[in-house]
């Protein structure tokens, strides 16, 4: 699934019909990890979600919130990162990386810009990792800021699944 670069109000629709291609009887995927695996543009995420041990605790009942960075995302950070945070040595920073992506309970792209504009223009995001994002609204599109300064733009919204949502992202927050 190549996943569009679309303002975020049609990014739902957009994405959401990528998945719905099967008879309108199927369910959403059972879990956030389920719409990762089913996407080609998470094989990173899925590799790394797997090599943390965290497959399991993104299977329970949730609900959760996954800002799920995409391949080329992962390709931006330095040479060698990843294969680094990969190693069986960095299980403890590739999981505080991980859970940095992730919020509790579900917030829909509707619920993340009503918390911008109630925000008066920025949202603070508690995520699993105990750090915070901050989501504001750039020429119409859903950006979260890291605790590093680094930006990360939803490029498709509401990917629902039975524990949650997942929302892509074009870049790897990093925890501060």
């Amino acid at each position: 699934m190549r996943l569009p670069n679309i303002s975020h109000m049609m990014i739902a629709t957009a994405a959401y019909a990528s998945f719905a291609l099967a008879p309108a009887a199927i369910a959403a995927p059972a879990t956030v990890v389920d719409v990762a695996i089913a996407s080609a543009d998470h094989t990173t995420l899925v590799a790394a979600v797997k090599a943390a041990d965290l497959v399991g605790a993104l299977q329970g009942t949730g609900p959760l919130t996954v800002f799920a960075p995409v391949n080329s995302a992962f390709a931006k950070l330095p040479a060698g990162t990843v294969d680094t945070l990969l190693k069986p040595e960095n299980k403890a920073m590739l999981t505080k990386v991980l859970t940095y992506h992730v919020v509790a309970g579900k917030v829909t792209a509707t619920d993340l810009v009503a918390k911008i504009k109630a925000g008066m223009g920025s949202a603070t995001l508690t995520t699993l990792s105990g750090g915070k994002l901050t989501a504001t609204l750039e020429m119409g599109k859903v950006v979260l800021t890291d605790e590093k300064g680094g930006k990360a733009t939803v490029i498709a919204a509401d990917l629902m699944a039975g524990n949650g949502v997942v929302h892509a992202t074009d870049a790897v927050s990093l925890p501060g």
